[in-house]
C-alpha cells in the first residue's frame, strides 16, 4: 500500500538540509510504530521518497513524501501517532492512501507556489502601489524575461516568463503597509524555476529602469523570507492540483 503524507516545516526546522530531513524521517516512523516496507538486498532501508527538496532556510506548509507500507491504521490514528513523534517545527497535516498505480510524488511535480516577504516591515523599501507597479513592468509588459541560468556544466540563456505562472502582489498579515510577492513556478525534472532566480530578474529589471527609486533593487536576500506555500502536479486538462488531492483518507 502507498500512503502519501504531507508536512509543514517551520521554526528553526527550516534550517535541516534535507538529507538530515530524510534521516529524521526515518527515525520518526519507528518510533511512530508505522508499518512501513523495506527495500530488499544487502542493505534494506525505508521505501520513501520526497516530492520536491527544499532549500535550506525556507519555510514550507505544503511538503510531501510517499511511503509504502504493509498495513496501516486509520489516517487519523496515523496522524496521532506521527504528530506524536515530531519535534517542533514539523507537523504532519495528512495521511492519504494513493490509487493503485498511481505515480511517486517525485515524478509528478509539476509546480510549486511560494510567498516572499520581509523579515522585518522596517526593511521593507516598497510601497504597496509601488510593488504592484513594478511587478506590471516586469512580467505583464516585458514579452520576455531573459536570464543566464548556470547548471552542472555550464550556463544558458533562457526565458523565464513562459515558466512563471503566477506573480503578484500579497500583504503580509494583511498589512497593506508591508507588500510582499506570491509566485506559481514551474518545478520538477524538466523545468525547475527557484524562487531566488525570479527574484534576481526582478531586481536587475529595476536596476535597468529610471522610473523607480534605487532603494529599491539594493536589497539584501537575507532580509527575504521564502516560505512554499504548495506543491502541484497537472491533472489531464492541464489544471495544476496539489499532491494531496492524488489520495484519499483511510477511514
Amino acid at each position: 500500500m502507498k500512503i502519501r503524507i504531507k508536512f509543514r516545516k517551520f521554526g528553526v526546522m527550516r534550517f535541516i538540509g534535507h538529507l538530515d530531513l530524510m534521516r529524521y524521517f526515518q527515525k520518526a516512523m519507528r518510533r511512530a510504530g508505522i508499518d512501513i516496507a523495506y527495500s530488499e538486498g544487502f542493505s534494506p532501508h525505508q521505501i520513501m521518497s520526497f516530492a520536491s527538496p527544499l532549500g535550506v532556510g525556507m519555510a514550507s506548509d505544503g511538503e510531501y513524501l510517499d511511503i509504502e507500507v504493509h498495513s496501516s491504521q486509520s489516517s487519523r490514528q496515523s496522524l496521532a501517532a506521527l504528530n506524536q513523534a515530531m519535534v517542533e517545527g514539523i507537523e504532519v497535516i495528512e495521511y492519504k492512501r494513493l490509487p493503485e498505480g498511481a505515480k511517486n510524488a517525485m515524478s509528478q511535480v509539476a509546480a510549486a507556489s511560494y510567498t516572499v516577504y520581509f523579515k522585518q516591515k522596517e526593511q521593507n523599501p516598497f510601497s504597496l502601489s509601488v510593488l504592484s507597479e513594478a511587478l506590471q513592468g516586469f512580467y505583464q509588459d516585458q514579452a520576455e524575461i531573459l536570464v543566464t541560468k548556470q547548471t552542472k556544466k555550464s550556463e544558458k540563456l533562457m526565458d523565464l516568463k513562459p515558466l512563471i505562472y503566477q506573480l503578484q502582489v500579497v500583504c503580509v498579515n494583511d498589512d497593506a503597509q508591508n507588500p510582499g510577492f506570491y509566485m506559481k513556478l514551474s518545478s520538477g525534472s524538466a523545468e525547475n524555476i527557484k524562487p531566488h532566480l525570479v527574484l534576481e530578474a526582478f531586481f536587475a529589471y529595476l536596476s535597468r529602469s529610471d522610473a523607480f527609486p534605487k532603494k529599491l533593487y539594493v536589497v539584501d536576500p537575507m532580509d527575504l523570507q521564502i516560505h512554499r506555500q504548495e506543491v502541484y502536479a497537472q491533472g489531464a486538462d492541464g489544471e495544476f492540483l496539489p499532491l494531496g488531492e492524488v489520495g484519499e483518507d483511510i477511514l
